[in-house]
């Protein structure tokens, strides 16, 4: 019967019916060879079980619990009962007596505070002294730091975005040092005046011109260039040539004075300070290390005092070096990179070295070189005293009284000659002013932060300013003065700086911080005045992207319907979209961000047009991904809501029609993932038809990805068995209708899949589920066509992208079968135990691996499987079905075809365990011989005595060649002895002594 067909007809048996004369396995066991001479002679008899008496046996047994105060979980509370003295840091000491209870935590209780990894520090090894000064420069780094919290954003995070920003095609050129040879030959000598002569001289050598000029160098040749000697610059160091360092830096630090190639100054200024970074560090780390004698460590917290002279000698030597160097730039820059290293000389050094560099600033005529010279000290100043704010602020206020000499002649007529407009040339200050705005403005009081803005406001041409204050200040105070700022922006003149780049910094500390309530409507429609009259896709694109937070976040779906459909005016011409495909993203994911309730996401107008802008196949899965994750992860309660259902039923079909031959398994690992979790959120309630039909038409769309098919299969049984729950097992005609539907839904489903093992387990699974409905026809349709499937099985299956032997899964698929098989009633046409006739038929003629001894296994399982069968209660039963302990009650002509085949299947054990008889085997016959041994021991009747002596024979096959574990046999013998002792089974006591333990000498 199909699975189509109705159920199974009333059953009558007769054991003369087809098949039934036939030994053995039905019309089919063909045994490879005769199984003759004393082997075949032993008949099987299966042990008689009482179940019930068996699960109580071996029930745990129920202990009398006290609840007392005792709580695995509690904290430990330590009772102390004797005097004892206890000193405390800061008090006398005094004496606490009997019965003080004090929680303490067990584990630092065991080491007396102290740590056991640390006490080997206590030892003066070198090599312990420089980790512990490692570690201690690490902690003092920390502390150096603390008083910048995480909320200000580190000079790192900018680094990238900087050089990714600022690029060139131009030409570059850069100077480098070629090396000297003078000084080099001279003999040795102690004088320290000679040894300070040398070095000026050495220093003197590379200013006068030992340098070679690189032309025409692209700009990935001039990175590459910075990066060898920032290289140079370590090696030097590491080879105590530390004149050629210094030498080094220095000329990195004059090219901070070339602006010939304007466009990339921001990025070159960036890979030099990483050098002039790099050496200021190795200048600290060697005078530190010259204060650590022998015996001690400088504290975190050091002072003057605890520096030895000499650290201090070499300390003043390097300022010393660096004073004499002639330029300003590279004087101020080398000066600057090592202005941690005051620490060493005086308490108030760093905070009367940083007004002077301040004021060393002002001679630096070029605008932005000048400003990037005040960013580098304003990091610098941040790193090692965050607290000195002055200088900060007075390096903020210079900059804003030289801020007119951005228009000045000069400034123009260098860009004239260099070709660059305005518009190009102003951006170049923004990343210099943002770090100065943002070093001033961190934790700075409101008085300040209005006060710097006050001034800014005076300035003519303040645009560049105005957006340095919206990137840099606190986005809690531009939000509260959001009318302020607009005022300020409708009043910018736009030549040099557009205003939409000023709407765009406010919309930014907008999305992170809120506007007064009765200001948010009125600020919205200011902004957008100025963005819906962007001509520029590109510039509207950019600014309507970071409003779209604004709106999400202030306003109900109406207003975000009007801003989408605003953005498809603007960017559907010419096809615009095609160019701001990450903008539309950004856009999207604010959104699905803001509305969780996707009824109410669905149900704005201009959402799903929005998403027909996205063309390009691999940008609309990207954004069919986002919808999905962010559904799964937010959609509480399954639904039914037509709208949710089909939006995200197009949304998953693009994602999975976009598979094709050459997507990575771990993408369609992830459609398949977003895709199930869709499915498994739907839900028609009681409405089990409606349910079906969706599953038959999410079947009929997403048919390329196999777990998308596996997951339907197990959601159409699992609908299956609710409906059995709902009916409480008792079908009515239009239940087992349905249910018989849902049958053949899986049926024909599964041939379609590709996993062999996966058809296999779900052939089990939802036979075991038509079982459970009582449609045995139908079930028998499954447990067949998984029997004519396993002759399929490759020797070798795909795991994880490797290759494995597939034996073990077949035998663990096998033994779940015959577990499902001991309830499976037998067919009346087909005779007695047709499916386990067919199963063994299938087992027999399988290609097994030549050294497997899976196929005995198997035949062991087989023989759990027919002892079970042979009792006159089953295990276990499926309800309202009736199995064969029912149909057969017993009959002894059935019992006696399961006995042949019984002893068929013996055959087969015994006949493999003689070909084991050689010596590469013998470990294999040993471990089988007492698999099987134990097999008996459980299911078979001992008290026949053929039986019997094949389980000694066996007993003995398994310790013959001692291969065994000893220990393995002698639990067994006191299992047999322990057992000998349940009421019935006395007759283990004679076979107990009938068992020797081998001796090995």
């Amino acid at each position: 019967g199909g699975p189509g067909a109705s159920s199974r007809p009333s059953q009558t048996w007769r054991l003369g019916g087809a098949g039934s004369e036939r030994v053995n396995w039905a019309g089919g066991f063909r045994p490879t060879g005769h199984v003759t001479g004393k082997m075949a002679a032993f008949p099987w008899h299966s042990r008689n079980r009482n179940y019930k008496a068996e699960f109580a046996s071996c029930r745990l047994e129920a202990v009398p619990l006290e609840f007392g105060d005792y709580h695995p979980l509690k904290p430990i509370t330590v009772t102390e009962s004797k005097t004892k003295k206890v000193s405390r840091k800061g008090s006398t000491s005094s004496t606490s007596s009997s019965s003080s209870s004090s929680v303490v935590d067990p584990l630092s209780s065991v080491l007396d505070g102290t740590d056991p990894l640390s006490m080997f520090a206590a030892s003066a090894d070198p090599a312990t002294l420089a980790a512990a000064m490692d570690s201690s420069r690490k902690k003092r780094d920390r502390d150096d730091n603390s008083i910048v919290g995480s909320d200000f954003e580190p000079w790192a995070s900018k680094r990238g975005e900087i050089l990714a920003r600022y690029t060139t095609t131009e030409k570059l050129s850069i100077n480098l040092f070629m090396g000297s040879e003078k000084g080099k030959a001279g003999t040795a000598t102690s004088a320290m005046s000679e040894k300070v002569r040398t070095r000026l001289e050495e220093l003197d050598d590379f200013e006068e011109g030992s340098q070679k000029e690189l032309l025409n160098l692209t700009q990935q040749d001039y990175v590459n260039r910075i990066e060898e000697l920032n290289q140079s610059l370590k090696d030097a160091w590491a080879s105590d040539q530390k004149v050629k360092a210094l030498k080094i830096v220095i000329q990195c630090s004059k090219l901070l004075s070339d602006t010939s190639v304007i466009q990339f100054y921001p990025s070159k200024f960036v890979l030099i300070t990483d050098i002039l970074d790099t050496f200021g560090k190795l200048v600290y780390e060697r005078i530190f290390s010259m204060c650590v004698d022998n015996r001690s460590v400088l504290p975190d917290h050091f002072s003057p005092e605890n520096v030895n002279d000499t650290a201090k000698e070499t300390c003043l030597n390097w300022f010393f070096k660096i004073a004499s160097i002639r330029e300003l730039i590279p004087r101020f820059y080398v000066e600057a990179s090592i202005l941690k290293c005051n620490k060493f000389l005086s308490k108030t050094g760093i905070s009367e070295c940083l007004p002077r560099l301040t004021c060393m600033v002002r001679g630096i005529g070029d605008p932005l070189v000048s400003v990037y010279a005040r960013a580098y000290l304003c990091r610098v100043g941040m790193e090692v005293a965050p607290h000195l704010k002055e200088s900060l602020n007075k390096n903020f206020f210079d900059f804003l009284l030289t801020f007119k000499q951005i228009h000045g002649d000069t400034v123009q007529n260098q860009l004239v000659l260099q070709g660059v407009e305005l518009p190009s040339y102003l951006p170049l200050y923004s990343p210099a002013m943002d770090w100065v705005f943002q070093c001033v403005s961190y934790h700075a009081p409101e008085a300040l932060l209005t006060e710097m803005m006050e001034r800014c406001k005076k300035l003519g041409n303040n645009a560049l300013l105005l957006n340095s204050v919206m990137s840099a200040f606190r986005a809690e105070f531009i939000a509260t003065r959001s009318m302020d700022f607009i005022g300020m922006i409708k009043e910018c003149d736009e030549s040099g700086f557009p205003k939409h780049l000023l709407f765009r910094s406010l919309g930014l500390n907008l999305a992170l911080a809120d506007p007064p309530e009765s200001d948010r409507l009125q600020i919205l429609n200011e902004a957008w005045k100025v963005i819906t009259k962007l001509k520029n896709p590109q510039d509207y694109i950019n600014c309507a992207e970071v409003w779209v937070e604004y709106t999400c976040r202030h306003f109900t779906k109406r207003e975000v319907n009007t801003v989408l459909a605003d953005v498809i005016k603007h960017m559907t011409p010419d096809r615009a979209f095609e160019d701001s495909y990450p903008q539309l993203q950004s856009i999207i994911k604010k959104v699905i961000a803001h509305f969780h309730d996707f009824s109410v996401l669905f149900s704005v107008e201009k959402f799903l047009p929005f998403l027909d802008m996205f063309q390009k196949e691999s940008v609309r899965v990207e954004v069919c991904k986002c919808i999905m994750e962010v559904f799964i992860k937010h959609q509480q309660e399954p639904t039914k809501d037509p709208v949710i259902l089909n939006a995200l039923l197009h949304v998953c079909k693009t994602m999975h029609d976009s598979v094709n031959a050459l997507t990575l398994e771990d993408e369609k690992r992830m459609l398949a993932y977003l895709i199930n979790g869709f499915i498994k959120m739907v839900s028609f309630g009681r409405d089990f038809e409606q349910q079906l039909s969706f599953y038959v038409e999410a079947r009929s769309m997403f048919c390329n990805l196999e777990p998308v098919l596996v997951q339907l299969i197990h959601s159409v049984n699992r609908l299956a068995m609710e409906t059995r729950k709902v009916m409480k097992g008792n079908h009515s005609r239009k239940t087992a209708a349905f249910v018989r539907a849902c049958v053949a839904y899986c049926f024909i489903t599964i041939p379609s899949l590709v996993g062999i093992f996966t058809r296999l387990n779900l052939y089990l699974h939802s036979g075991q589920v038509a079982l459970a409905n009582q449609c045995l026809s139908q079930a028998d349709a499954f447990f067949k066509a998984a029997i004519s499937l396993v002759p399929e099985v490759p020797k070798m299956i795909n795991i994880d992208g490797k290759m494995r032997p597939s034996e073990s899964f077949l035998l663990e698929f096998l033994c779940n079968f015959f577990s499902t098989l001991l309830i499976v009633p037998d067919h009346p046409e087909h005779g007695v135990l047709f499916l386990v006739r067919e199963l063994l038929n299938v087992v027999q003629d399988y290609t097994w691996e030549e050294n497997s001894d899976e196929k005995i296994r198997i035949y062991t399982c087989v023989l759990h499987l027919l002892s079970a069968m042979s009792q006159e209660t089953y295990l276990y039963h499926v309800d309202k079905v009736d199995s064969n302990d029912s149909l057969y009650g017993g009959d002894s002509k059935f019992l006696a075809e399961n006995n042949k085949l019984c002893e068929t299947v013996m055959a087969q054990i015994l006949e493999h365990l003689k070909t084991l008889a050689k010596d590469e085997a013998l470990k294999r016959q040993s471990s089988l011989g007492l698999s099987f041994f134990n097999s008996i021991l459980a299911h078979g009747d001992l008290r026949n005595n053929r039986l019997n002596q094949l389980s000694v024979n066996l007993w003995h096959l398994a310790q013959r060649h001692g291969c065994v574990d000893t220990r393995t046999m002698v639990k067994t013998l006191e299992y047999i002895k322990k057992q000998s002792k349940q009421p019935d089974m006395g007759h283990l006591t004679e076979l107990a002594l009938r068992l020797p333990l081998q001796t090995r000498t």
